[in-house]
């Protein structure tokens, strides 16, 4: 049981230490950064740009958010090209996007005609790029330790559930990551399981 409450704790704190304000020395994650809200505009240039390009991925987040900053340095990694959109309030584009009730998380993406919530892997972000189900996106809601731009210093993985967010709001797991012994994995192809936003 100590190990446990070990564990809990140290990815709360690891979770604040992420999420803290930070400053940034990364001209490429905030060349394109503005702390203002997005214009009809910025969203069909944003738009435009994407279809002209299937590696460009736009993220929505806070200025302050270092879990956020984290994430997107996990995108550029992986050979993404990212538009950072640095906004006050994130209510509006969740809900332009359709992000359901209660499956929000710290910055919005939008990558492909999706959106992609939170701290998904660019491996799911990948996988759903090439299938194109019919949906609106990924959601990884809140923010597990161990996902990408909430790492551990252990290495260890919270369990958590990539999220696929139909056109009727309605979700099923998209992919599994992290150990979990009660519960076999669940994907989109074999099924999943249904969860209610």
């Amino acid at each position: 049981m100590r190990y446990i409450e070990t564990l809990v704790l140290s990815g709360l704190v690891a979770g604040l230490a992420a999420c803290s304000p930070t400053v940034s020395s990364d001209p490429v994650a905030h060349a394109s950064a503005e702390t203002r809200e997005p214009t009809a505009a910025t969203q069909a240039a944003d738009a435009a740009a994407m279809a002209a390009d299937s590696r460009l991925i736009v993220v929505h987040k806070t200025e302050s958010c270092g879990c956020c900053h984290s994430w997107v340095e996990h995108l550029q990694r992986s050979g993404l090209k990212v538009v950072v959109r640095d906004v006050s309030d994130l209510g509006g584009i969740k809900e332009r996007v359709g992000v359901p009730y209660g499956m929000g998380s710290c910055h919005t993406a939008e990558v492909g005609g999706y959106f992609i919530e939170g701290h998904v892997p660019v491996a799911d972000i990948a996988r759903l790029l090439e299938q194109r189900p019919d949906a609106k996106g990924l959601t990884v809601p809140g923010m597990p330790a161990g996902s990408p731009g909430m790492e551990l210093p252990s290495g260890e993985v919270e369990p958590y559930d990539v999220h696929l967010v139909a056109r009727d709001g309605s979700t099923t797991v998209f992919a599994h990551h992290g150990d979990r012994t009660d519960q076999p994995e669940a994907t989109a192809e074999d099924g999943g399981s249904e969860r209610t936003p």
